[in-house]
């Protein structure tokens, strides 16, 4: 269900940090025109720790009516409230999401145990199908590959998003969970080398500003075109770099903007791209586009 390039969606928004609903649902086109195979709309790269319960609920809402069932919508409802995550999932369900992606709790620093216990009762509360993700560089938390095999043995538990930083990690989780465990990237410039040790596609920052190019990327590896992945790899990896020059999503954001596609609100604490980031962000996707 879930392979290719899976855009973790922006979330469009005024100078003042109001929802953009327009562009929000422009972008969700430009997406489906462009090849894109999912969409993660209120994942972490969609602010949603500054979105209020509403405002989250209302974009995935937003989002899902948009697709209206073309690729699948994997909804970001996880939090460091395990009360907060069921709440979201469970309502991410009653309004026809594909999927869930569920981030480790942030800032608590579990124990292993605490998170099986934390994803365990998410999964017990919804008949949602559940993708997990671990982040550390972001939460503090690692979700560590045995404790991603126990939680596969859970059915509705269906595959992990990994941005540990370690991409040898996905060859660990494929022998440990087993191939029909979707094993995705959460880093753009250490995907192609999880998509040889056993990922199937990725959930990407870089797709929002170049969803072509990353679809066409993850097509030509699925497809068998280990060498035509690699050239397209490498025209994509300093835009991989310029993305993450500052604390995403504010460069990706800014590059939207700079592209036309959205206006240049993010919500503090996060402010606008600094001024000398920009040339090298939006040099960077020129060059890939061109």
């Amino acid at each position: 269900m879930l392979s290719g390039s899976i855009v973790a969606l922006v979330t469009p928004m005024t100078p003042s940090g109001a929802l953009d609903w327009a562009a929000l649902e422009r972008l969700v086109e430009w997406h489906l025109e462009s090849g894109t195979n999912g969409i993660v709309p209120m994942g972490t790269t969609g602010e949603s720790a500054t979105l209020t319960t509403e405002e989250h609920l209302g974009v995935i809402k937003r989002v899902i009516e948009v697709v209206a069932g073309r690729v699948p919508v994997i909804a970001g409802t996880g939090s460091n409230s395990t009360a907060e995550a069921m709440h979201q999932t469970q309502e991410a369900q009653r309004l026809g999401a594909d999927a869930c992606l569920m981030v480790t709790p942030y800032y608590n620093k579990p124990t292993q145990e605490g998170l099986v216990a934390h994803y365990q009762a998410i999964a017990a509360s919804c008949e949602m199908r559940l993708v997990l993700y671990n982040v550390p560089p972001r939460t503090a938390c690692d979700l560590l590959p045995e404790t991603v095999a126990r939680l596969a043995a859970v059915p509705s538990i269906i595959g992990l998003k990994e941005a540990s930083g370690d991409p040898s990690r996905i060859e660990v989780l494929r022998r440990l969970c087993g191939d029909d465990f979707i094993l995705l990237s959460g880093e753009d410039a250490q995907t192609l080398e999880m998509l040889r040790l056993g990922a199937i596609g990725t959930i990407s920052v870089t797709a929002n500003v170049l969803p072509r190019p990353m679809a066409a990327f993850c097509r030509a590896w699925l497809d068998g075109d280990a060498d035509e992945a690699a050239a397209l790899d490498a025209k994509l990896q300093p835009v991989h770099r310029a993305l993450f020059l500052e604390t995403s999503p504010t460069p990706v954001k800014w590059a939207l903007h700079a592209l036309g596609r959205i206006d240049a609100g993010v919500r503090l604490p996060l402010l606008p791209l600094s001024e000398p980031l920009r040339t090298k962000v939006m040099a960077a996707v020129a060059a890939a586009q061109g």
